[in-house]
């Protein structure tokens, strides 16, 4: 297995960090919060705290431990469909959760406040700042903000991928300098990690390709898997800011990672790139999560949005799907299916049908100053 050497893995202390922490670090097998491992990672946070390091912790588990609550009292809940299911136990999951953070973080003499976000929350720009602005005065007063999915109320379309989308979110938003995603394993290995050959990679450039690295297949209790991880690193990387993949429940495991604890440290690096985008063209990044429609491009259209610097036109666009309005977030497939671009559209979806393929325009579909690209694989 490599690990990365004594010391810390950042070349200096971070000053604000994305904590993700995952639902199979947070509940054993049987669904029940894993209050030990709980109390023993706050016991970190609290070390970095106290180090002056601000810290915005994504949680989950909230699902997991309301589905165990039920089952540790014996208590049948009937034939629910899986949306109802899930709200029931989240309601009832995230209630324990935070009460357990409260808690354990007010015997560290630290205070920790609730913030439920939801995809409509973040979807337009004035929401998205006012949710920035909340956990920026919590920041200045001291407090931890803890950041989860209201999953009773976000269902099917409405819910993110899992909370490694939202936690990249949440650092583009905040301008983090790292963001550390713990789950239960040490990263992203060379093949699957119970081959004896499978190596652990402990860096990953801003120009490498793990796709054939990366497993398909979704954690047993949460709704992510490698795969999204993996996305959301390269993402929130390309946006100039670190992302470390690693075992939550490794001991230690924070402090070591900022050279607060000795020992070196299992896990995956990716490197952040020298880019570092406006505020603005970070949210449109993250748009893909919340987009109301998609365009589809010409390989033309593709080819010069790639290089970078240049508007949509409608001239090289070839399909309109979805119902959206001027200033909603929409993305940008090429004629491959991939997702290269993500932008505000600058005309509704019916006047962006009735222009397609027109060389003569009075406006860009999605204007240069507000398009992100990702690239071809992305």
């Amino acid at each position: 297995m490599e690990t990365q050497p004594i010391g810390g893995l950042f070349a200096a202390r971070p000053s604000r960090i994305v904590i993700k922490v995952g639902s199979n670090v947070l509940t054993r097998a049987d669904g029940e919060l894993d209050v030990t491992r709980m109390s023993a990672l706050v016991d970190q946070i609290a070390l970095l705290h106290d180090a002056g390091v601000e810290i915005i912790l994504i949680s989950s588990g909230a699902v997991a431990s309301g589905r165990g609550e039920f089952r540790r009292r014996g208590v049948a809940v009937g034939d629910l469909d899986s949306v109802s299911a899930r709200q029931l136990f989240s309601a009832v999951g995230q209630a324990r959760l935070i009460n357990r953070y409260y808690e354990f973080f007010r015997d560290r003499s630290i205070i920790c406040g609730q913030v439920l976000a939801t995809k409509e929350n973040l979807a337009t720009r004035r929401h998205y700042l006012n949710q920035k602005h909340c956990m920026g005065v919590m920041l200045e007063a001291g407090v931890i903000p803890v950041v989860n999915e209201n999953d009773t109320v976000s269902v099917t379309e409405l819910m993110f991928t899992d909370n490694d989308e939202l936690s990249g979110l949440i650092a583009s938003m905040m301008d983090a300098d790292a963001l550390i995603i713990l789950s239960n394993i040490d990263g992203i290995y060379t093949f699957d990690p119970a081959l004896p050959e499978a190596r652990l990679i402990s860096r990953v450039g801003p120009a490498d390709n793990l796709e054939a690295c990366i497993s398909s297949a979704r954690s047993s209790l949460g709704r992510g898997g490698m795969s999204t991880k993996y996305r959301v690193a390269r993402q929130v990387a390309a946006e100039g800011i670190d992302v470390v993949i690693a075992n939550g429940k490794r001991e230690h495991i924070l402090p070591a990672m900022l050279g607060l604890a000795p020992g070196p440290v299992a896990a995956t690096v990716f490197e952040a790139s020298p880019r570092e985008p406006s505020s603005l063209k970070r949210w449109i990044a993250h748009g893909r999560s919340f987009a109301k429609g998609t365009v589809v491009v010409n390989d033309g259209a593709a080819e010069a949005l790639l290089k970078g610097g240049a508007s949509l036109l409608p001239v090289g666009v070839t399909d309109v799907q979805g119902e959206f309005d001027a200033g909603d977030i929409i993305t940008v497939t090429a004629p491959s299916g991939d997702v290269i671009a993500c932008g505000r559209a600058g005309l509704g979806a019916a006047a962006a049908r009735r222009a397609i393929g027109r060389k003569r325009s009075s406006a860009p579909l999605i204007h240069a100053d507000y398009i992100y690209v990702y690239g071809p694989c992305d």
